[in-house]
């Protein structure tokens, strides 16, 4: 017998060492928690981080496994028949304050039983918090410990709760391929995901609104004198953002009662491919459609060499090294010229 204080209650045995400031429960450290005020704040403080469905999850699981290694436990005493252990079960967790825990249909042949729980801590807990639904570590938890006892995976459901008004929360088990970690993965999974849809909105949003800006301040039409408009263009253009310049373009000439339209090449030294060359190709023949006359200027040697290589002819046009010299070419077809 220890030296320690100690008390047997129903065969259990307590014992304290002051000294050492150490509480064991049958041999073993335990721990003494006051449930309405420091375990609800540590039950609020993981849902207030973790939020509700993750505080869930780690609950049913953190129950399952510690069942599990209970189970581990009392499966080693092969010289008692599981009704029994069943009993010394819930009379050791009742000698610890989990509550009264009643086994009930217990079939060891089919691996079935009936657990009802009153006044469990985890009640008590939910009770102190406000809410309206029990929890759910106390029911994973006797599924782990049957886990062990049966020697086959055992689940849960819960018919209902003490909390929601019942005299008993009342649990029925059975055998089901259960893997704790699979759930664990699985809501890791989709709280991914959801971060991820979460993501692709924002960008699909910036995107659009980047598309427009890029509408906006992108080869702006710029009516340089009577008769002459000069368009840059600048950066590199795919499908939408040509036809956009096009039918922009296009819209604008006749607003500016223009007769030559100035399109400026200078940013285009790194940008010119075939599917651009065509998009001045074709933008020069529809403005040609109206009336108005195209003039390419800001062409590099560079430049040139390229334009060369590709399929499209743009011979038609005329031809400019800079700006200057294209907009001198155009006020002199109209038999003007800046003094």
């Amino acid at each position: 017998m220890s030296d320690l204080p100690n008390i047997a209650i129903d065969g259990l045995q307590f014992e304290w060492d002051i000294e050492k400031g150490r509480f064991l429960f049958e041999g073993e450290d335990a721990v003494l928690f006051w449930i309405s005020s420091a375990m609800k704040t540590f039950f609020d403080t993981i849902e207030e981080i973790s939020g509700e469905e993750a505080t869930c999850l780690v609950m049913e699981s953190t129950g399952y496994r510690q069942g599990q290694v209970v189970g581990k436990y009392f499966e080693n005493m092969t010289d008692i028949s599981i009704e029994k252990i069943g009993t010394l079960i819930t009379s050791t967790y009742a000698s610890a304050g989990w509550g009264r825990a009643y086994v009930t249909n217990l079939d060891v042949d089919n691996y079935t039983l009936t657990i009802q729980l009153k006044d469990d801590w985890e009640y008590k807990i939910n009770k102190a918090q406000g809410k309206q639904t029990g929890g759910i570590f106390l029911a994973a938890h006797y599924a782990g410990i049957f886990t062990g006892l049966f020697k086959t995976n055992i689940w849960y459901k819960v018919d209902h709760h003490q909390i929601e008004g019942h005299e008993y929360t009342t649990i029925e088990y059975f055998p089901k391929e259960v893997n704790v970690e699979h759930n664990i993965h699985q809501l890791a999974r989709r709280k991914e995901a959801e971060q991820i849809q979460k993501l692709e909105g924002l960008v699909e949003e910036k995107t659009k609104e980047l598309k427009e800006l890029v509408k906006t301040i992108s080869s702006p039409i710029i009516p340089v004198l009577e008769g002459i408009v000069v368009v840059p263009l600048l950066g590199k253009y795919d499908m939408e953002r040509a036809d956009e310049l096009i039918m922009k373009t296009l819209t604008n000439l006749p607003k500016h009662k223009a007769s030559y339209l100035v399109l400026d090449l200078t940013g285009m030294d790194q940008n010119l491919t075939p599917y651009t060359a065509g998009m001045i190709e074709k933008l020069g023949y529809s403005a040609q459609l109206i009336g108005i006359k195209t003039v390419l200027v800001g062409i590099s040697s560079k430049l040139s060499m390229e334009i060369t290589k590709s399929d499209i002819d743009l011979s038609h046009f005329d031809f400019f090294q800079s700006l200057q010299h294209g907009i001198h070419y155009a006020l002199a077809q109209n038999g003007r010229k800046i003094i």
